[in-house]
């Protein structure tokens, strides 16, 4: 079992991670300026770019919405993994490996090389599956998608892809590509026979399934042809990459307006995925051969930020028998959730992609919003079991639906389902309260605390503790004032070039005053980190940000990402020493207007030293002024 990753190889995989090279995965970065990339920003929609990446302090930060962070965070906040996920999948990326606490271990460098294998098998093997879809041999595959309403452009939308009727074709494509077959066997892409391995998937239609970082890992493949004598659909069999239970398909396309949209709509089938979408239900995935389980829970709960502000979960079932009983178990699992669980039954039994083609995108849209909530369709389902033209029936049926009524979390919503039960069985509304209670108690009596996690369990932060706060309020600078400006800009120079702080450059930075309370806490979190870690630019802004109080990291990003007006590196070392030259005056300024006043307060019969030790120190100050003058 892993246990927590050691402090030192977390800076280590943030320090060795070009941010760029990640992000570019991700957002079409153009240079905006030396050292400085944009781009669309990935966590809202925007028309002109404000995602600023700054690959040297290895941070980014939006000016549209405020997002920032580092390598892991957005790897975090993209892929929506947890921190351990996000620094294991960087550390492989740069074949680090990681030590952890506690005797715990993680994936080693061997089985992270072997992980890289079967991804890289799936990769090649996806584009073989996708370009044999265009060749005159799958002409009944296209004709089967066409059939459903899907042109050449859904397909490749979505990956569609086919696989040869030859026992062969995928085997010999990826010997060709250097995969050993004791590699092979293990994708789950071939079977085993007494010659050897064969292709598992022949004469099919391919879907390939991805995880939530879009790596292909597995495939569903769609029978044809009569004279095949497999199930109608075969999927990849459980591999150290395809665990079916943690698998839902679309996720990778549909997990960023599931997160926007606060919603997620379950639908049976691949082709039900892709009539959702094109009809405009972008929030739409499916399990892969098995019901929505726990597992799959806690992809959806990383996915709505399941925390009791909103969110929905919306199942599509068939009106039939099989598709209530469906609808019930996913009932079961509703309790894990905060989010608002709903059903959405089309009652004549049409999937998304029938009902698409029969009344088109409109249709299917209609239904995901006439959703019901999914403990109204559980309550009704058990009254459905009971005669309720009978009192042993009617009390059979409230025995049956008071502990359903029971699981509703919000307060304000059960006491309507009370009433609305009591005119469903015709029966006091005190009565049916009485049973609703004691079902509530019962369940409170068996049920373990929730909310809670097991000691030892806590997720690794992706930052160190922060400070306790002060408890103050540090409000946006004024960027019209000049002085707030010229102390920006310092901040922004020495943040994102400590460099420029030699030969004696840091003793006057440390002794500066910064007038503006905002750069004033990141000036003296500057001091307090030190020159110590300047050498390393990744480090150096990450230990300023941990020592400025919490509201102000964000900003320390945006210091530390924001473009400096250079286009060479001898444009922006003399930028930079201009800069703190400009600081560096105005602090002298300041001093001198001090001594001036306490020169005018002075009386200079009576203290004729402190008089001449008061001009001798503005003559002092008016040299250095000049001298400044004269470099910058």
């Amino acid at each position: 079992m892993a246990g927590l990753i050691k402090r030192e190889d977390i800076d280590e995989v943030r320090q060795r991670t070009d941010i760029k090279e990640v992000v570019d995965g991700y957002v079409t970065l153009k240079s905006a300026g030396l050292g400085s990339f944009k781009g669309l920003c990935p966590f809202h929609d925007e028309r002109s770019p404000s995602f600023t990446v700054r690959p040297q302090v290895g941070r980014y930060h939006c000016f549209g919405c405020g997002e920032d962070g580092d390598a892991i965070s957005f790897v975090q906040k993209m892929d929506h993994s947890s921190f351990h996920e996000a620094v294991e999948k960087l550390a492989a990326r740069i074949g680090y490996e990681l030590r952890y606490e506690d005797g715990g271990t993680g994936p080693s460098r061997e089985e992270v090389g072997k992980r890289q294998r079967l991804l890289d098998a799936h990769k090649i093997a996806d584009e073989f599956f996708r370009a044999q879809l265009l060749t005159p041999g799958a002409a009944e595959g296209r004709n089967f998608l066409d059939g459903r309403g899907f042109d050449r452009a859904a397909a490749e939308h979505f990956g569609v892809g086919y696989a040869p009727q030859g026992w062969d074709s995928l085997l010999k494509h990826l010997r060709g590509r250097g995969f050993t077959d004791a590699e092979l066997k293990l994708t789950g892409m071939f079977s085993e026979g007494n010659r050897g391995i064969y292709d598992r998937f022949r004469g099919r239609l391919i879907w390939p399934i991805r995880d939530i970082a879009g790596d292909t890992i597995g495939f569903g493949a769609r029978k044809l042809y009569e004279d095949d004598q497999g199930p109608k659909y075969l999927n990849t069999p459980e591999t150290t990459l395809y665990k079916k239970s943690q698998v839902l398909y679309g996720i990778d396309i549909a997990k960023r307006d599931i997160a926007k949209d606060r919603q997620l709509v379950v639908v049976e089938g691949y082709t039900d995925v892709m009539a959702c979408h094109l009809a405009g239900v972008t929030t739409a995935v499916a399990t892969c051969g098995t019901a929505f389980g726990t597992e799959h829970i806690k992809i959806a709960r990383r996915l709505l930020s399941d925390d009791g502000t909103g969110g929905e979960v919306v199942f599509t079932f068939d009106g039939d028998a099989a598709g209530q009983k469906a609808a019930l178990r996913a009932f079961e699992e509703d309790q894990r959730f905060v989010a608002q669980t709903y059903v959405a039954v089309e009652p004549t039994g049409a999937d998304p992609c029938d009902l698409r083609q029969l009344k088109g995108d409109a249709a299917v849209r209609e239904l995901i919003e006439s959703r019901k909530p999914l403990f109204e369709f559980a309550i009704r389902a058990s009254l459905r079991r009971h005669n309720l033209d009978t009192v042993e029936g009617r009390v059979a049926a409230l025995r049956e639906a008071a502990p359903v009524v029971a699981q509703i979390r919000d307060s304000a919503i059960r006491p309507a389902y009370i009433r609305e039960l009591a005119g469903w069985l015709g029966m006091p509304i005190e009565e049916v309260s009485r049973y609703v209670g004691a079902a509530a108690k019962r369940a409170a009596s068996g049920a373990a605390p929730s909310g809670t996690n097991p000691p030892g369990t806590a997720e690794q932060s992706s930052t160190a503790a922060a400070p306790p706060s002060s408890g103050q309020v540090f409000n946006r600078p004024d960027p019209r004032d000049p002085v707030a400006g010229m102390e920006r800009q310092a901040l922004e120079v020495v943040l994102q070039e400590p460099s420029v702080l030699g030969d004696g450059a840091w003793e006057r930075f440390e002794a500066s005053h910064f007038a503006t309370p905002a750069y004033a806490a990141v000036h003296a979190a500057v001091r307090a980190t030190g020159l110590a870690h300047a050498a390393d630019p990744v480090a150096w802004v990450e230990h300023v940000r941990q020592e400025v109080p919490e509201p102000l990291r964000p900003l320390v990003s945006e210091l530390a990402v924001t473009p400096l007006p250079a286009s060479t590196p001898e444009a922006m070392q003399r930028y930079c020493r201009d800069i703190l030259a400009r600081l560096f005056e105005l602090q002298i300024t300041r001093i001198k207007a001090d001594k001036m006043g306490q020169l005018q307060r002075l009386d200079a019969s009576a203290f004729p030293e402190e008089f001449q030790r008061l001009n001798r120190e503005l003559m002092v100050l008016e040299m250095q002024r000049r001298a400044l003058r004269s470099d910058s």
